[in-house]
């Protein structure tokens, strides 16, 4: 449709008419500078339900509350001071893989991004509860991934109930152990305490601490599932780019463990990231409802309406991409990088964009780097799709063949 018709468009489904808006300047209207026009939260949608009033799906002065007390434990000198973390959750999942086996990297880089991500913002060891809480964390990705809800927002939602429930319990539970610490030591939370942080935080009651943590625990592991998954996917496709990624790491790294100074170093592996993030970005489109009539692009849109940008076509546009749909690391090289503003939003833009954009980025270099230095990768199957669930994934999924790397 875009290639047809151009960078606005309406899909027209019984029930389901966004406009779809591609390109910088659609987006900079939308992001930035009308970004009053429009708001995030849509009450009849799933993702609304399930988060309640977590931080993806607040507007006006309630998100920039909550953002403003979220902001300094993603902050990037917070995220730089996790990397040890990072990298010892990392060795956990990684440790068990054996020599020739064959591991579903979909898989593993899901529990890689689960246990970092409860360790280093909730401060809570993981490990125990990863496979008691593995089914209720996928039912709560399938109940928010696109469906009937989307067309039917009442349809009923058969099958969820008891598992959404377990992982409710979990984060109330932790809230509770957590209270309580505090209240014994009469310490004020480290910054990079998200969990300690809010508990602490004026007017902020344990609902609506749960819709916090479990917007993070969502959103924030599942992108860097997907994008983890994808990177590795690419450079297995892309043997030359392998190669350079890992002479790159056995260069700056050596045998010593990943570092602040080793990451901020790590200069292919980073296009690499941000070339996975253009070609398959984690959140491929961005919902707004229009609060009010406006003109948009040259047409009038209704008040109530919902407008989706699409971060994949955005990504992927020939008037702004040479080769566009091909793995080229290296156009994210200083040389290289002449593209308009808003052209490439793996994170979103404006004052709305990822929270979590700077403590991604250092996590994926972190994980992507260990995994390379300790392990030399063989894809076993090449072939996958693109799948549209809560991110966009690769399936049936990312199988590579793993052997242990000789120390030099």
């Amino acid at each position: 449709m875009h290639e047809q018709v151009g960078d606005i468009f309406e899909i027209s489904l019984p029930g389901f008419e966004p406009v779809v808006v591609v390109g910088p300047d659609l987006n900079r209207r939308l992001l930035v500078s009308e970004r009053e026009r429009f708001c995030f939260r849509t009450e009849s949608d799933a993702v609304t339900k399930l988060l309640r009033h977590g931080l993806l799906v607040e507007d006006g002065d309630e998100h920039d509350r909550l953002r403003n007390c979220m902001n300094p434990a993603l902050h990037k000198r917070e995220a730089i001071d996790q990397i040890p973390a990072m990298l010892e959750e990392t060795r956990f999942v990684t440790g068990s893989w054996r020599d020739g086996e064959t591991v579903d990297m979909l898989v593993e880089m899901r529990k890689v991004a689960l246990v970092i991500l409860i360790q280093t913002l909730f401060k809570i060891d993981f490990r125990p509860d990863l496979d008691r809480l593995w089914n209720p964390i996928l039912r709560s990705l399938a109940y928010i991934s696109p469906g009937a809800w989307i067309v039917w927002p009442e349809i009923p939602r058969i099958g969820f109930a008891t598992q959404l429930r377990l992982l409710d319990d979990y984060l109330y539970s932790m809230i509770a152990r957590r209270r309580e610490e505090l209240k014994s030591s009469g310490e004020a939370p480290a910054v990079s305490d998200l969990l300690g942080t809010l508990i602490a935080t004026e007017g902020m009651n344990d609902d609506l601490i749960r819709d916090q943590l479990l917007t993070m625990l969502i959103a924030g592991h599942d992108t860097s599932t997907a994008l983890f998954a994808w990177a590795l996917w690419l450079l297995g496709s892309n043997p030359g780019a392998m190669r350079s990624a890992t002479e790159e790491v056995d260069r700056v790294v050596g045998n010593e463990d990943i570092d602040a100074a080793s990451v901020s170093s790590l200069d292919y592996l980073d296009w690499v990231v941000k070339e996975a993030l253009r070609l398959y970005p984690p959140i491929h489109v961005g919902n707004r409802k229009v609060i009010e009539d406006v003109e948009f692009g040259g047409y009038h849109l209704k008040a109530g309406s919902r407008v989706m940008y699409s971060i994949y076509l955005s990504h992927r546009d020939p008037k702004i991409w040479k080769d566009p749909e091909a793995f080229v690391p290296e156009r994210f090289s200083p040389g290289e990088d002449r593209r308009p503003g808003l052209a490439y939003v793996p994170f979103g833009g404006g004052p709305r964009n990822c929270i979590g954009a700077a403590y991604a980025q250092i996590e994926a270099k972190v994980v992507l780097g260990h995994i390379l230095k300790e392990f030399d990768l063989e894809l076993v199957e090449p072939s996958v799709r693109p799948h549209m669930g809560a991110t966009l994934e690769p399936r049936p999924g990312v199988r590579m063949r793993v052997w242990r790397r000789e120390a030099s």
